[in-house]
């Protein structure tokens, strides 16, 4: 009986940090693509990206616009460095073996000013032992958003 618990912890300690990696290796996947925008690195932000990525946003209307991958890391790349800043924070982070599933709130800052927020979702793929963004999907407002440079609502 007493090998059988600790067994049973010992898996249950493995299985904890073992996910807690992977987790760190999403996040890590993703805090990349945001430090190559800030660096203006076109092609840092196109390596965070599976071949066949997809990018989109949900407008206000409800109008789903797509973006090509290769226009948003030409994007990058005319950018002055350090004038595209997105804050994000982890709000869940779901992994099934080689997906995983991440929710971001963030507030975007051009040239040191606040720009918008939104949340971004984000499927993830691990392609040979590394994680890569397959899907971003987010949403962008003005309103009801949180200055993180000012520490208040704006509304």
């Amino acid at each position: 009986m007493r090998s059988s618990f600790i067994l049973i912890l010992g898996l249950s300690f493995n299985l904890f940090f073992s996910q807690n990696s992977e987790t760190e290796a999403v996040k890590a996947s993703i805090n990349r693509l945001f430090t190559a925008m800030k660096n203006s690195d076109s092609e840092g932000a196109q390596a965070s990206f599976s071949k066949q990525a997809i990018l989109q946003t949900i407008m206000k209307t409800g109008e789903v616009k797509t973006e090509n991958i290769p226009a948003f890391t030409k994007a990058i790349a005319k950018a002055v460095k350090n004038t595209l800043e997105e804050r994000i924070s982890f709000s869940a982070i779901h992994i099934d073996g080689n997906l995983a599933s991440v929710w971001t709130p963030y507030q975007f800052y051009f040239q040191g000013k606040f720009s918008h927020c939104g949340v971004n979702s984000f499927q993830m793929v691990k392609e040979n032992g590394e994680w890569k963004i397959q899907y971003i999907i987010d949403t962008r407002r003005k309103d009801n958003c949180v200055d993180d440079s000012k520490n208040e609502l704006v509304k």
